[in-house]
């Protein structure tokens, strides 16, 4: 393995860089203050809500009714005032952690001892692993940066991540952030991924809050002159329930959330943040949420001046506290609560709900237990943050999210002593900014520890040419393209970087069309943003160190309908699961045809508990084993996707994605796998009226594509579904 002249040029020049950063920052190790309930502070030793061992309701209330009006409104936002009376700080509860700790947001600073944090693949990759425990890993990693840079003074507790949305249609310039199409694939991400983050600590306590957003039906930002300020989503009662709602249904009932986020667009001609359908009625009602509910930022505000919803501020203000908003992203109910008090239009009862719902969640913090260093996780510092660990789980999850689309004669796995020389080729070759996506995770990282493709990627394995092809990513001129040729012809193999960057896709930026590779070409990596160690995890699986298993979270169309018109803003009349799906893996990697050896679910039974009432179903499906075998040379992983289709004509007649597992297969062997399913969950669908049941008649599992590895059984049970 040899780098050319220039490559090791710029390597040393990033390795002084990164000195010189390094030698910038102290390591002072200072802890931070307390934000409420000081021990040294003799005043607040009488408080009773800084007793730590009476119950949290109690605190809260005991709180909450030492607090003036006026007091109660500025603790409406996300800039919380200080109260030096009681000795509580100011907080900044706006952090976010979407791949890693980000620079979005005040609350978060880095600088001195947190120059960087360390920034995973962005969600769209790391959603195509197909991995519920990496998803999970990745959480707590994240969540013990947050922690530490907490306990430094550098940012806050609470993050308003994951963005759970459903990617309903691949122009959305949010897309990148989200887990993919699919509400099974999301809801499990988005359980999995806030256990990580919130941690395990005892009881009720949370190591940082998480907040799944932006509820509900949010998929647009800028497209063909509707933005999402103004976008009415008209969405049907089996489309909310059966797709768009999923994921945060599997927030709050799995994940255990701490925070729900509603979105800036309306829902059926009402803002997402003024409807207590929504709000209080499904989120804290149905789903019973034990945290807050927050405005995405200045949502309050949008509902009056841009939709026009309601004729004064006042009557926005107190819609949606009355709906169930707990805390506004913005400075519109610190300005307008108190007038609508006075007017009758809310009561001080509603915002006392309001700050209950959020002074618990800080109390679930240790954020009234006096000294960070004492509390859970208060010995996490600087030594915590872009350790080799973390650094290697990025690697590792940058792997595991690649995904083969082709390889044509099995070009791949490239060879080091048969591709001497390769040509790095386009403008995402020298990159490292683009490979990390939006909500990125510090300035500083970017010379700490990302790597490009061409140099700390394919350099690594041989001599490289590169030439950049074109000046950006949209590659309007051919002015470059005889250098790139020219390099071609002098290598033995050429690997293209090419793609999109945030100039294509980006928050408030939608793309107006996609553009696919040239069919000529022998192989294609999909990799989306794969984070700071993108540029090695591309060279490993192009020369074969890794095996690539990922599978396509979303659908790549070859002909895109066209979104709605500007008058009707449907989604009906977008690209939806009703299209056909394309998101299995187009090809397995080159050593795996890993396959379903031969499968039992033929034994399967379909059974009611004796004990179980009608219309209180409670169901389950057993004997469900398989074989997962690997008759290729290389270890690797595989998915094993397994799908439902219902009765033909019953409401929703598609096939669906009911369950899936990953499982790593040695080079030769075979994997016994079970996954386990639960009929009035897996094998339920949606009726007209947003109601889930279990259809009378022929049913259908099948594992992957194969129709070999399905089985058929009839359903003779009753009634909707009242709990799953």
């Amino acid at each position: 393995m040899a780098y050319n002249n220039n490559s090791f040029k710029r390597f040393r020049v990033l390795s002084v860089l990164a000195l010189l950063y390094l030698s910038f920052y102290t390591k002072t190790g200072e802890a931070r203050r307390p934000f409420a309930c000081d021990p040294n502070n003799k005043l607040t030793k009488s408080f009773k809500f800084c007793g730590m061992s009476v119950p949290i309701s109690e605190r809260v209330t005991d709180l909450i009714g030492r607090l003036t009006l006026q007091e109660k409104i500025l603790l409406l936002v996300n800039n919380a005032t200080a109260l030096p009376r009681l000795g509580i700080e100011s907080y900044e509860w706006w952090s976010e952690a979407l791949h890693g700790v980000s620079n979005v947001g005040p609350g978060t600073k880095f600088g001195g001892d947190f120059p960087g944090a360390t920034s995973f693949p962005q969600v769209i990759t790391t959603a195509a692993s197909f991995n519920d425990s990496l998803w999970e890993l990745i959480g707590q990693v994240v969540s013990d940066e947050a922690r530490a840079m907490y306990n430094g003074g550098a940012a806050g507790l609470t993050y308003w991540s994951p963005n759970v949305n459903i990617l309903r249609d691949p122009r959305w310039g949010r897309g990148q952030e989200t887990p993919g199409e699919d509400p099974v694939l999301a809801s499990k991400y988005a359980a999995s991924y806030v256990r990580g983050l919130q941690g395990n600590a005892a009881g009720n306590k949370l190591k940082v809050a998480a907040c799944c957003k932006h509820y509900t039906a949010y998929d647009l930002d800028n497209w063909n002159g509707v933005d999402r300020f103004h976008f009415n989503a008209k969405v049907s009662k089996q489309d909310l329930e059966e797709t768009y709602n999923v994921p945060f249904k599997g927030c709050v009932l799995e994940g255990k959330v701490a925070s729900v986020m509603c979105s800036y667009n309306q829902v059926n001609g009402k803002p997402t943040c003024a409807d207590p359908d929504i709000l209080k009625n499904t989120v804290r009602g149905e789903w019973g949420l034990n945290g807050y509910i927050v405005s995405d930022c200045d949502s309050v505000s949008v509902l009056y001046d841009n939709q026009h919803y309601t004729r004064t501020p006042e009557e926005a203000a107190a819609d949606s506290i009355n709906a169930g908003l707990d805390l506004d992203c913005g400075q519109f109910l610190a300005v307008h609560t108190e007038e609508a008090v006075k007017r009758g239009l809310v009561t001080e009862s509603n915002v006392n709900n309001a700050l209950a719902n959020t002074i618990a969640v800080q109390m679930r913090l240790g954020m009234f237990d006096g000294e960070p260093s004492t509390q859970p996780f208060g010995n996490l510092g600087y030594k915590d943050v872009c350790t080799p660990a973390h650094q290697q789980l990025a690697l590792e999850a940058a792997h595991q999210g690649i995904v083969l689309l082709k390889n044509h004669g099995g070009i791949l796995p490239l060879s080091n002593t048969r591709h001497k020389t390769v040509a790095v080729i386009g403008p995402n070759a020298d990159v490292n900014v683009t490979m990390i996506g939006n909500y990125a995770g510090g300035p500083t990282l970017l010379a700490l520890h990302v790597g490009t493709p061409h140099l700390q990627g394919i350099g690594r394995y041989s001599r490289t040419i590169h030439q950049q092809g074109c000046a950006d990513v949209a590659c309007n001129d051919n002015g470059q393209f005889e250098a790139a040729e020219a390099a071609a012809k002098q290598a033995e193999a050429t690997v293209l970087v090419m793609g999109i960057d945030q100039s294509i896709e980006a928050e408030s930026r939608d793309r107006t069309g996609l553009l696919l590779p040239d069919p000529r070409i022998g192989a294609i990596l999909w990799v989306g943003y794969p984070g700071q160690a993108g540029g090695a995890a591309i060279a490993d699986v192009l020369f074969g160190t890794t095996n690539p298993g990922g599978k396509l979270p979303m659908t790549w169309y070859g002909e895109l309908p066209c979104k709605g018109t500007n008058d009707e803003h449907e989604h009906e009349s977008r690209p939806s699961k009703r299209l056909p799906r394309q998101n299995l893996p187009l090809l397995q990697s080159p050593g795996i045809p890993a396959r379903v050896l031969r499968s039992q679910l033929d034994r399967a039974k379909l059974g009611q508990r004796p004990e179980a009432r009608p219309h209180q179903l409670q169901l389950s499906l057993t004997g469900t084993p398989y074989h997962c075998q690997n008759n290729g040379t290389m270890d690797g992983a595989h998915t094993v996707l397994v799908y439902s289709t219902p009765p033909a004509g019953k409401w929703s007649a598609a096939k669906k994605l009911v369950g899936f597992k990953k499982v790593h297969v040695p080079a030769g062997t075979d994997q016994r796998i079970m996954v386990g399913l639960q009929v009035c969950q897996h094998l339920s669908v949606v009726d007209q009226f947003g109601v889930r049941r279990i259809p009378l008649g022929q049913h259908q599992l099948q594992i992957g594509e194969d129709l070999n590895h399905s089985v058929s059984f009839h359903a003779d049970l009753r009634g909707p579904i009242k709990s799953l």
